[in-house]
């Protein structure tokens, strides 16, 4: 099995309030798009003619790769784009939403239904294939699968080139300055470097084994989110849980900092469209 480390006052409540979780675009439309071009890629002839089928009817895209970015713009069904868990969770178990319900486990699969049902209303199932394409990105964004009381990342500061927030650096910053925009040309790239073997082991678990993949990675040490303790992933070192009225912590985000979490995002990205095709071609009769 291929590993993910294999592919190596007032005023301060508003302000936390603006990192919300809620308001945070996984992955950026520029992930979104390379996920979503995978996808698209990966599709049997006869479910590639039925997203395009569906897409015609759409007022706004053509694209399924853009298409896919429409949940974020405006943000739609906001507590669906993530999964939180509790500080001592060691990753996701029996309930698909341990803190609140509905999220991103249990949006995947009532998108996924809705699109599989052949007589479902058109402007219906179109909706859901645009959902489900975004929502399989938002799960495979490792801080999409995190804690509550930080916003997944979002209340973590960061001092460094990208200049804004952890959650920010993994949605966009890392994808943009390493990878670029050219959002074709670098599907291909990770297309081509897909085994049938990886192809097979991606394909063969379910949304709850994706979720704990994501927070296996939020939750290791280099990525600095949380630090590692007897009883769970705490804030700080000695912090568990960030109140409203704590000052956020800091963390460096340098150039070795991307460069070594660039395998991982690369990797996620396309088990993300991989997956994402796998689901569209049983939905869509392909398989």
């Amino acid at each position: 099995m291929t590993s993910v480390r294999q592919w190596t006052s007032v005023g301060l409540v508003i302000l936390l309030a603006a990192f919300a979780a809620g308001d945070a675009h996984a992955w950026g439309d520029t992930g979104h798009e390379i996920i979503c071009e995978i996808a698209f890629q990966e599709l049997t002839p006869q479910a590639r003619t039925q997203v395009r089928q569906l897409l015609q009817e759409d007022p706004d895209f053509r694209l399924f790769s853009k298409a896919c970015t429409w949940p974020d713009h405006p943000r739609k069904r906001a507590g669906e784009h993530f999964v939180n868990l509790p500080r001592a969770a060691t990753g996701l178990g029996d309930d698909p939403c341990p803190v609140d319900a509905p999220c991103v486990v249990t949006a995947i699969e009532a998108d996924l239904a809705l699109l599989s049902q052949a007589d479902a209303p058109a402007p219906d199932r179109l909706a859901a294939l645009k959902f489900l394409g975004h929502w399989v990105g938002d799960v495979h964004q490792p801080l999409h699968v995190s804690f509550k009381d930080d916003r997944g990342g979002n209340a973590v500061l960061e001092q460094g080139p990208c200049d804004n927030d952890l959650h920010a650096v993994w949605d966009t910053c890392i994808i943009e300055r390493r990878l670029g925009r050219d959002v074709r040309h670098i599907a291909g790239e990770f297309l081509a470097r897909v085994t049938e073997a990886e192809r097979a082991d991606w394909t063969g678990t379910g949304v709850k084994a994706w979720a704990n993949e994501s927070f296996a990675i939020t939750t290791a040490a280099t990525v600095r989110y949380c630090v590692r303790t007897e009883t769970g992933c705490w804030y700080e070192e000695d912090n568990e849980i960030l109140d409203l009225d704590e000052e956020k912590k800091v963390v460096t985000v340098d150039e070795a900092y991307m460069d070594a979490h660039l395998p991982i995002i690369s990797q996620r990205l396309t088990q993300a469209g991989i997956r994402l095709g796998h689901l569209l071609n049983r939905a869509l009769g392909g398989e």
